[in-house]
């Protein structure tokens, strides 16, 4: 009978340590993954719209390198072409776009990212109450309820929402951070 739970607790030690193993990262990444995340995430916190800047900027940046990218790729690579193209496209339009206009673009970012998870908490929050209805329980559908007010309420008034935005991202970068931190000394160990 104890050779079982031996098996039980090996397995799930073993399941617990998956992580940045599987992809055999070295310690010393994961530990400056989450220092850079504390910084941005104190950064978001003390300084958010000239974080939030430049943040987009390197945003845009990354979206016309990989659009010219893409474009190259489309006209080397046989396959997708057309797609290729066309992501490609718009992902140089869109850099071009933010890398023109510094000021404007974060809130137009923003304001889509807000938008976007409006769209996406007002979806998971109506399947929410569905899986209530069909026998979910109550608590669920409390919860698809707060869901789909929450996503009413950023799509009413996105620009409210994208000011607080760099806070909530900062916060939550603090914690990732912070577990990344931890994550990283234990695989030294």
């Amino acid at each position: 009978m104890e050779q079982p739970a031996d098996i039980t607790e090996q397995s799930i030690e073993s399941d617990y340590e998956i992580g940045y193993e599987i992809l055999q990262v070295p310690w010393w990444v994961v530990l400056l993954e989450g220092i850079i995340a504390i910084l941005v995430g104190l950064f978001l916190l003390y300084r958010p719209a000239a974080t939030t800047i430049f943040l987009v900027q390197i945003l845009g940046i990354f979206w016309l390198a990989e659009g010219i990218l893409s474009v190259i790729g489309a006209f080397i690579f046989s396959g997708n072409r057309v797609w290729k193209l066309l992501s490609g496209i718009l992902s140089i339009i869109a850099g071009v776009v933010i890398l023109t206009y510094p000021i404007y673009s974060p809130f137009i970012v923003l304001t889509l990212f807000v938008i976007f998870i409006g769209v996406w908490a007002i979806i998971n929050g109506i399947v929410k109450i569905a899986l209530a209805l069909k026998g979910g329980g109550w608590g669920i559908g409390i919860i698809g309820i707060l869901t789909v007010i929450l996503g009413l309420l950023l799509l009413t008034n996105s620009l409210v929402g994208a000011l607080f935005l760099p806070w909530i991202f900062g916060f939550f970068l603090i914690i990732g951070g912070i577990g990344s931190l931890i994550w990283g000394l234990r695989m030294r160990t």
